[in-house]
Formats: structure tokens, sequence, C-alpha cells
């Protein structure tokens, strides 16, 4: 059974790591600085790095790319639109590719970016900055649409999957819920939780989809609350989902 932890990057990164025991073959998701998994390397004599997954662009990502390839030789899979640095494996919607025994289907999850693409095996999502827990990336590149799009994508997959995204933002993504929806127990009790978790110094990650779907205002556009919210900071009705999905970001992009 392979194993997953992460390995703290920058002020607020995870680098996902996956860890096969049969095999002493380990992957990494998004290794935006190639120092954490070196050092992992280093102290678990015998593994051998042979992938590195890439869900977008971004140097907090991919800085460390280069570096694990000529130290490695692992595989580097990403998205077929994006620059990704020493790519081997070009990667579109609706792909697969194999991990370490695993088999991984890729979505096209544009809006953060708009190349970004995600990796599902039953179970386990690992989704970059598309889908934080309790929050969403912001748009860089794409549009409310698409970002609303690639999130109800995710949305449908099953309720017991691990979201496994790539920054420590739940505190704060927290707050933001419990403005949208002060009246909802869920987010009450998950905020309350998290505080408590931080304070400690534990990570809040993976997330499940089950819990998103109770605490995310961006999983819960069709919600009444959230779009009466929404029309009363907005002063408008009867918005579509893409429209509150717009007006929320637009909301957390300044709170």
């Amino acid at each position: 059974m392979i194993q997953i932890s992460a390995l703290p990057a920058f002020t607020d990164n995870y680098i996902w790591l996956l860890q096969d025991p049969h095999t002493l073959r380990c992957a990494v998701v998004d290794p935006g600085d190639a120092a954490p998994v070196q050092a992992w390397l280093a102290e678990h004599p015998g593994w051998v790095l042979s992938d590195i997954l890439i869900t977008h662009h971004h140097h907090d990502h991919v800085g460390g790319v280069e570096q694990l390839k000529k130290a490695t030789d692992a595989k580097v899979y990403g998205p077929a639109s994006e620059t990704i640095p020493a790519r081997d494996v070009a990667l579109k919607d609706n792909g697969r590719v194999s991990v370490l025994g695993w088999e991984f289907d890729v979505f096209a999850v544009p809006g953060h970016t708009l190349g970004h693409i995600a990796y599902y095996h039953h179970g386990l999502l690992f989704c970059g900055d598309t889908l934080f827990a309790a929050g969403c990336g912001r748009l860089f590149e794409g549009t409310p649409e698409q970002m609303h799009t690639s999130l109800s994508r995710l949305a449908a997959l099953p309720e017991d999957t691990l979201v496994y995204c790539t920054h420590e933002y739940t505190l704060s993504n927290l707050k933001f819920a419990a403005a949208v929806e002060p009246g909802n127990p869920d987010i009450t009790a998950r905020l309350e939780k998290v505080t408590e978790q931080r304070a400690a110094g534990i990570m809040t990650l993976p997330s499940t989809l089950a819990l998103e779907k109770l605490t995310n205002p961006f999983l819960r556009v069709d919600e009444t609350s959230v779009k009466e919210k929404v029309d009363e900071r907005n002063g408008t009705q009867n918005r579509s989902p893409s429209a509150v999905f717009a007006a929320l970001r637009a909301w957390k992009d300044k709170f």
C-alpha cells in the first residue's frame, strides 16, 4: 500500500510524497523546492525518486523540478499546455498515468491557471491550487466560469475522496466561509477544530470532499444561504451559480 506524507516547503506549501515500501520507490507532487525532497531521500537511504507529478506552472510548484530531475532521473509529468521544466510526459484532459503501480486519471481544471490539471486515483485527489480546504485558488489566468466548472467536476467525485491540495490555507479560508455562512454549524465546528490544530502546529490536510461540500463556500454556490449573502452584498438577485462564484471569489480576494 502506498503511503502519503507531506514535506513542508516555503511558508505554507506542502510537497506530497508518495512512497511504495515494497519497491522503495517514491514520487512527489509539485516540488516547488528540491531541498525538502533531497533531505528526505538523504534520511532514507535506498529509496529512489522515480516520478514527479506537476499540476501547473507556478514557480512554487515547479521550482525544484530540474534539480531533482538531474539528481535522480525521475520521470516528470505535467500539463501539456503549460511550460513545465524538464517535463517528459505532457498530459491532457482525460489522460491516464501509472505511478508506483497506481493508475491516475488526469482532469483539466482551468481557472487558477489555464492549463492546470489534477490527478485522481480512487479515493485520492491531488488538485494543486484549484480546490483548497474550505477554499479555491485565485483566478490568475482563467475565468470564474472556468473555475466554477472545474470545481463542479471535482465535487462530483466520490464524497470519501481525500483532497490533497498544496497550501495550508485552511484557517484563513474558514474565516471567510464563516463570514459567508455565519449560521452554518459545520463551518463553525470546523473553524474551531482548525484553529486548535494550527495553534498546535498540526497540519489540516488532507480534507475530504464530503467535508468540503459542507463547509467550502465555493462548492456551495447553489445553497440559498450563500446566494442570499452574495445578493445582500452586491444588491442583485437570481444570479447563476457561476455568477455567485464570481462574486464570492471577488469578495475573498479582498477579505
